[in-house]
Order: structure tokens, then C-alpha cells, then sequence
């Protein structure tokens, strides 16, 4: 009896040896699996974090693309209706200039003179608006006084009057040449030059300096 006592004491503590192995064993796996379980979440957590941060930011900078767009665009329409406000008022400042017909006359004698010179040839052509060509062959004997030596001018027949509000259109003989002096003519010269001017006396600073995002 007392070996086989020996051999279940023997096989009980075994058994309780496995089982405190098997314990022991199931205990860091359960804590292994819970730290690698915390892990995937932190891991997960961050990735979510991070990629909310990415589409906040991006439907942020949409935000602020899409406020600077629509201002640079209110900004450019005001600009360009200050601009085609001062180009009427230029309009209007032309006709009051035409009503003094005597410095208006001297005017469009320097306009003539101006492109005959510049086109040195021989033989020129000058058309107006009606109003002006009767003007011009009012005073068609002072107008050829002023023209350089050796210049022939032509004063076009009343049904070519050109249609502009003002100035000349002068052309050589044979076409080739042609210098616009019309209102109309040097307007669109000069446009980006007089548009420019028209923005720097009326927006010295500009007008970015206003805009919170313009950096």
C-alpha cells in the first residue's frame, strides 16, 4: 500500500506541477495577447487620429482656397469696374474736350503732323468723323502749312467719314501705311498703360494688402 500511496502522491503532484505550468502558460499568453491587442488599437487609434487630422486639414485648406479664390475674384471684378468707370469718364472728359472746337481743331492739326512725321511719306490720306472732316476742310490751309516738306495730304471725301468719336486715321497713298490717331485707336494703345495708371491713383497700397489671405 505504501508504494502504491507513493505513486498517487507522485502522480497528484505531477498532475498539479502541469497545471500550474498550463496556468502559468495561459497567463502570458492571455497577458501577451492583451498587450498585443492594446498595441493594434493604439496603433489603429493613431492611424485614425492621424488620417482625421489629414482630411481636416485638407477640407481646411479647401476652405481657405476656396475664400481666397472667391475674394481674388470680387477683388478683380472691382478692380476692372473701377477701371472701365474711369474709361467711360474718359469718354465723357473727350466730348467736353471736342466742345472747345479752337484747341480742339490745334489738336487734330498736332494729331496729323504727328503720324505724317512718323510715317515719312510723301503722300498721306486723312479721314475723320464727319463733324471733323468738315472741321478739317475748314481749316484744310493751315493744316497742310503744318505738314513736314514735301508732304501731300489728302482729305478723304465725306461718304468715307470713318466711324470714331474723335482724332484721325491717316494712311499713305498706296495704304500701306497707316497710323490711327482716333480716339478709339490710341484708347486701346494705351489701354493696359492708362489701366495701370487708373490702379495706381486709385489704389496706391493696391488692394491685396486688405486681404487676410494673401500670406
Amino acid at each position: 500500500m505504501n508504494q502504491v500511496d507513493e505513486l498517487e502522491r507522485a502522480i497528484l503532484a505531477r498532475a498539479e506541477r502541469l497545471a500550474s505550468e498550463y496556468r502559468e502558460r495561459a497567463a502570458r499568453s492571455r497577458d501577451s495577447l492583451l498587450r498585443e491587442s492594446a498595441e493594434r488599437l493604439r496603433l489603429r487609434e493613431t492611424r485614425e487620429e492621424a488620417s482625421a487630422k489629414a482630411l481636416g486639414e485638407r477640407a481646411f485648406r479647401q476652405r481657405v482656397q476656396s475664400t481666397e479664390l472667391k475674394m481674388q475674384t470680387h477683388l478683380d471684378r472691382l478692380r476692372w469696374n473701377l477701371v472701365l468707370d474711369v474709361e467711360r469718364r474718359l469718354t465723357e472728359r473727350m466730348e467736353r474736350f471736342m466742345a472747345d472746337q479752337e484747341v480742339y481743331d490745334a489738336w487734330l492739326q498736332a494729331l496729323i503732323v504727328e503720324a505724317a512725321t512718323a510715317m515719312e511719306s510723301s503722300e498721306i490720306c486723312i479721314a475723320a468723323n464727319a463733324h471733323d472732316q468738315r472741321r478739317l476742310f475748314m481749316n484744310w490751309d493751315a493744316v497742310v502749312a503744318a505738314l513736314p516738306a514735301d508732304t501731300e495730304a489728302t482729305l478723304a471725301p465725306a461718304p468715307d467719314a470713318i466711324d470714331t468719336l474723335g482724332g484721325v486715321l491717316v494712311t499713305s497713298a498706296d495704304g500701306r501705311i497707316r497710323v490711327d490717331q482716333t480716339f478709339e485707336g490710341r484708347l486701346q494703345r494705351l489701354r493696359a498703360r492708362i489701366q495701370q495708371t487708373i490702379l495706381e491713383r486709385l489704389l496706391p497700397n493696391g488692394l491685396d494688402a486688405s486681404t487676410p489671405f494673401s500670406g
